[in-house]
């Protein structure tokens, strides 16, 4: 039997605020409800004063209705009878011409700025022949094309053509039978019938000749198992001198002493005074390519 507190903790979790009666819903509203010393109190001359909207002392400037609103009309901003037949004052195309640099700054800003002092010698320069030649724009092959026209245009009658009962059935694609397996209700051991004179002929030497599978090369070895006996003979053999000094490991200076050799780039003498052969000559030439 479950004790009276466990079923007490088994009891969902209320709802807070669910059944309040001071929470009203709705778009406008408060969602508490206004204490009676709230609705009474009366505004001090700092919070009329902060409450006023501030005033626009600027002249031809269009407000728009939706400027501070959330999409329903404001009546803080009044919007002038005439603002869209208005045009601008001389002060004010004056102010929106865009500011010019002076020369000055021009010749200090970097080459890769696209506006900068041409000087006159740049402006009265006579171009070479050869300027003139690398300015000419790259001309078409001489077997360049230009875009074909439609070889042929189909007429109204055409377009308009119904195709007859008899052009619809040649066009409709031909249909091919499966020839892989047979369409008759013969047993599964069998594919297909076997004729009787198929069944009566006699191969000829050829067909039998061709028949055979093709055989092993006569020095063909199979494959030797993983593990295979040992003879007697080899596991009483004794290895030779030689064989013992064929199958000590090469031995090689150890990696210190070769690199700190101080002979290791002498050259010798016979070297100095030796004389390169013609094909050595000819194999040192590089390649020509």
């Amino acid at each position: 039997m479950m004790s009276s507190w466990i079923r007490e903790l088994a009891e969902p979790k209320k709802t807070a605020c669910a059944n309040d009666p001071r929470l009203v819903w709705g778009n406008q509203e408060t969602i508490w409800t206004l204490s009676w010393r709230a609705v009474t109190a009366q505004p001090s001359p700092r919070t009329v004063a902060l409450a006023k909207p501030k005033q626009d002392f600027g002249k031809n400037q269009c407000r728009s209705l939706f400027l501070y609103s959330c999409g329903r009309e404001s009546t803080i901003w009044e919007r002038p009878l005439l603002v869209d037949f208005g045009f601008p004052s001389d002060r004010l195309l004056k102010l929106s011409e865009p500011k010019k640099c002076q020369a000055a700054y021009l010749q200090q800003r970097p080459r890769q700025s696209p506006e900068r002092p041409v000087s006159p010698a740049a402006l009265s320069y006579k171009a070479s022949p050869r300027i003139l030649e690398l300015a000419r724009p790259k001309a078409l092959h001489p077997e360049f094309l230009l875009a074909r026209e439609v070889p042929t245009k189909v007429t109204n009658a055409a377009a308009l053509a119904r195709a007859s009962s008899r052009l619809q059935r040649l066009a409709e694609p031909r249909v091919r039978k499966v020839t892989s397996c047979y369409e008759c209700s013969f047993p599964e051991s069998v594919i297909r019938p076997v004729s009787k004179l198929a069944q009566e002929a006699i191969a000829s030497p050829r067909t039998l000749e061709l028949a055979r599978a093709k055989r092993l090369h006569p020095d063909y070895v199979p494959l030797r198992d993983a593990e295979w006996p040992v003879t007697k003979a080899a596991k009483r053999t004794v290895a030779t001198p030689r064989l013992v000094e064929l199958a000590q490991p090469c031995r090689r200076p150890p990696m210190g002493a070769a690199q700190f050799n101080p002979d290791a780039f002498t050259v010798k003498e016979t070297a100095k005074k030796a004389t390169c052969s013609a094909r050595v000559q000819e194999l040192a030439r590089p390649i020509k390519r």
